[in-house]
């Protein structure tokens, strides 16, 4: 929860040149009263502090959104190898740079991208009701440009994958997405987000599969290591529908990704997996939260990483099952990898449940690379270094078999080349 507190007394003396920009980018949209009802709102809670239990573990002191501006146009498109790697034999391609949809591709019949108002949020509940203590949801709802709404229409089933490319070229971006999956349809996308340099990148996306829908969805997130990336996610999950979500983090000095789902609907499924490698100083963050309103519904999470260098990671995952919810299967693992002895990570897997009949389990583990592994590879004549590399190479491989072949080829390249550049301390 974020600080009883208003910006004008408190936050504006040392943020004036966002506060300027802000208010005078929300006066002159469309829809400014909606915007300014989501800007107060996020005058009166404030920015959080680590004092805040859900923010205690991040780099605030060292966040001054003073040296930020929200943009009124997209900037120009910053060089990328991965987009271009990524999307080079794509056939279908969606582009924002800063938060606004650049371009307005084909795409395959029964889809529809559009633009629609920021600041709404999917399902009965209000914006202000699901966000209402998120002090940056509620800069993106504000500052957003529009929502890109991907729709997909009952009973189609999308062959080919959807890429959709996150450009940040100004000093914020407030990209937000929603995804509706009509009954009985599927689709496949990834998403990447690149540039950031010194940029404050906040998306906010949400999710709803209708009955028997299913999306497959693989996020990955390499921002300049200069950019603070912040995002939240919401999955709204009705009858025998599946979400597939993968999140993979390598970028950005300060990495926060959440991601939220609600089991509405009997036989709904949802597997998390998200994933990160940090090095020099980076920290990874890595919160969810699997609501299970209806039984008969299953959630795995899987979260897993490595931390070399100065770098941290963060786990917190939360298991709630309300009462009634019967025959409920949740489970949640969160392994992580130290590959130095300056690295940290934090493990806080949470249940909250208040009902008997259910399957529910979590596990956690911290620690360094296994001596006795090491030594067995190297007695049969493998190097230190290249012990060292394929062991790195297993832990992550449970994660990159399970992405899509386009997106699992970069990061593998992507890990190899971080772990090219550290010393690896195996106790």
């Amino acid at each position: 929860m974020g600080r009883a507190v208003t910006l004008e007394k408190v936050q504006k003396p040392h943020m004036s040149t966002f506060f300027d920009s802000a208010t005078t980018y929300i006066e002159s949209t469309p829809g400014a009263a909606e915007r300014l009802a989501l800007w107060n709102a996020f005058r009166s809670v404030g920015l959080p502090t680590v004092s805040d239990e859900v923010w205690r573990y991040a780099p605030l002191s060292q966040l001054t959104l003073d040296s930020f501006q929200v943009p009124t146009s997209p900037g120009s498109f910053p060089s990328s190898a991965l987009s271009d790697k990524l999307t080079k034999n794509a056939s279908f391609v969606i582009r924002t740079i800063d938060g606004f949809l650049t371009d307005s591709p084909s795409l395959p019949s029964g889809v529809t991208a559009t633009v629609v108002s920021s600041g709404v949020s999917l399902g009965e509940r209000s914006f202000l009701d699901r966000y209402g203590d998120d002090a940056f949801a509620l800069l993106n709802g504000a500052s957003s440009p529009g929502t890109l709404e991907i729709r997909v229409a009952a009973k189609v089933h999308v062959e080919e994958p959807i890429f959709l490319v996150h450009a940040a070229s100004n000093s914020s971006s407030f990209p937000s997405v929603h995804v509706c999956v009509e009954v009985g349809a599927h689709i496949d996308i990834i998403e990447c987000f690149v540039g950031g340099r010194g940029s404050l990148v906040v998306p906010l996306s949400e999710y709803e599969l209708a009955d028997n829908a299913s999306l497959n969805l693989a996020t990955y997130q390499q921002l300049n290591a200069t950019a603070w990336h912040v995002a939240r996610s919401t999955a709204l999950l009705h009858r025998d529908s599946r979400l597939h979500q993968s999140v993979i983090g390598l970028g950005s000095h300060y990495n926060r990704s959440r991601n939220d789902a609600e089991f509405l609907g009997t036989g709904a499924e949802n597997e998390l997996r998200t994933t990160f490698l940090g090095s020099g100083e980076q920290v990874h963050d890595f919160r969810s939260h699997q609501l299970h309103k209806i039984g008969r519904t299953r959630s795995t999470l899987l979260s897993k990483g490595a931390v070399s260098d100065h770098s941290r990671s963060v786990y917190t995952g939360l298991i709630e099952i309300e009462n009634g919810a019967r025959r409920t299967d949740a489970r949640q693992t969160n392994h992580n990898l130290l590959l130095s002895s300056t690295a940290h990570a934090d493990t806080v897997p949470n249940l909250d449940i208040r009902e008997n009949d259910v399957v529910c389990a979590h596990a956690s583990s911290v620690g360094p690379l296994d001596e006795m592994q090491r030594w067995y590879l190297e007695s049969r004549g493998v190097p230190r270094d290249e012990a060292e590399r394929l062991m790195i190479q297993g832990f992550f491989n449970e994660m990159t078999d399970s992405l899509p072949g386009e997106v699992a080829h970069l990061v593998e390249l992507e890990v190899g080349k971080i772990l090219a550049s550290t010393h690896v301390v195996a106790s």
